[in-house]
């Protein structure tokens, strides 16, 4: 009996192994094409001529929520083209004076009962459809993001180019707070390099962010909003692979948002993350799956892989666990971690991948002593998904929303000082 369980984990293990490293050597390649930064035609070349409905949801926000307003209407693109909206959802605050102060159309929504932002969304946008202006897009932001004065004029680009979707850059608007926000900034820096901009030269679907995206309002029209879920952008991205629509970039659209500085806010925020990943999975997956192998359908299938990431870096976490036991306890019965791949391939594989994030930050230009440093503690920040995610997975049918706290004031002028 002893020695069928230990033959059943073995192929288990071959079986992990093998799908660990097929699908390792997807991203790895994936990823390599967004190296070198294509030349496109500048924004500025190109007449503005989408007008956009700005959509700012914020439920108590009065801390941050005047710096958004103020950098929106700071935007380097014609006035008479967009307005500026905020969602004052459920607040119990000053959020809705506040933004009315600074120049926005504040919209108050009282629902108890349907609580989180892709519900409130959801009911602006249907308030949006019905307005006398006509607004050929909509921009969705958070309550703490800072906006950079070519947001619209890049996204307007891009929507000229034929897209009908576009999501953003997300920098950071406070990566040195802490070793949290330093590492949620590595995070975002290499997936905008080696995640979105790769997929945007591949013809593949970018991933919408939550936050500096842009939707033509007759996709929301006819595909509806519906994305209700913990993690709203997730949803929408996988509901618009199924229907056809590709996500596009736009590499120069900046947006700064607000990280979690302490691992406690960090936890609940990731939590949430993939509470929405698991419920994105057991909803779309299948799906995905199907119109990949049955369609020929790569993006559906790059999509696919995409949400089953998180079970990949479960897999990856428990082999490296497997495989330091095993160094320490050579004769420890589960030594089939280098069964199909010998022990030195997982290394070499975690040796490329210590030098790769450092070299994409380079190329990036976000190179600096405090980024090495934080490089430093980045694979510990990385290990706490592990917890993380299996949390998430458990308690993927608790649907309750909880609010991050965002208190990092700082305006648009400053932040743009500090970087130049």
């Amino acid at each position: 009996m002893q020695t069928l369980f230990i033959n059943l984990i073995f192929y288990i293990s071959e079986l992990i192994q093998i799908l660990v490293f097929i699908a390792g050597c997807y991203f790895f390649g994936i990823s390599v094409f967004g190296w070198i930064k294509r030349k496109e035609k500048l924004s500025r070349t190109i007449v503005p001529a989408k007008k956009f409905a700005l959509v700012v949801a914020a439920h108590n926000e009065e801390l941050v929520i005047g710096h958004i307003v103020d950098s929106l209407f700071k935007l380097n693109y014609p006035r008479n083209l967009y307005d500026v909206f905020v969602i004052a959802d459920n607040c119990t605050d000053n959020t809705a004076a506040i933004a009315r102060k600074f120049g926005a159309k504040v919209h108050i929504r009282e629902d108890a009962s349907k609580r989180g932002k892709g519900h409130a969304l959801e009911w602006m946008f249907n308030r949006i459809f019905h307005m006398d202006t006509n607004y050929d897009a909509v921009a969705v932001f958070d309550a703490d993001n800072l906006v950079s004065p070519n947001f619209l004029l890049e996204m307007n680009k891009q929507m000229c180019k034929g897209f009908k979707v576009v999501q953003g850059y997300i920098d950071s608007k406070n990566p040195y707070d802490s070793w949290i926000t330093c590492s949620y900034s590595i995070a975002f820096w290499l997936s905008n390099r080696i995640f979105q901009l790769p997929r945007y030269y591949l013809n593949l679907s970018c991933g919408l962010c939550g936050t500096g995206f842009c939707i033509d309002t007759s996709i929301l029209k006819s595909l509806k909003w519906g994305a209700t879920c913990l993690t709203e952008d997730l949803e929408y991205t996988m509901k618009l692979a199924l229907n056809g629509v590709k996500i596009g970039w736009a590499h120069e659209a900046v947006v700064y948002d607000e990280k979690p500085i302490t691992l406690k806010q960090s936890w609940h925020q990731r939590k949430r993350w993939m509470q929405g990943h698991a419920e994105c999975a057991q909803k779309y997956l299948g799906a995905l799956f199907k119109k990949a192998f049955f369609k020929g359908d790569l993006t559906s299938l790059d999509c696919a892989l995409y949400l089953f990431q998180p079970i990949r870096f479960i897999f990856v976490g428990l082999m490296t666990v497997m495989m330091w036991v095993q160094t320490v306890y050579p004769q420890f019965p589960l030594y089939s971690v280098q069964y199909v791949f010998p022990v030195q391939v997982w290394y070499l594989m975690g040796l490329l991948e210590v030098l790769y994030g450092p070299l994409v930050i380079l190329a990036e230009k976000k190179f600096s002593l405090k980024v090495i440093l934080g490089f430093v503690i980045y694979p510990y920040y990385c290990l706490t998904w592990i917890p993380i995610t299996i949390q998430g997975f458990l308690e993927k049918n608790n649907k309750e929303w909880n609010h991050t706290v965002h208190t990092r004031q700082i305006s648009i002028n400053e932040l743009e000082n500090s970087n130049g």
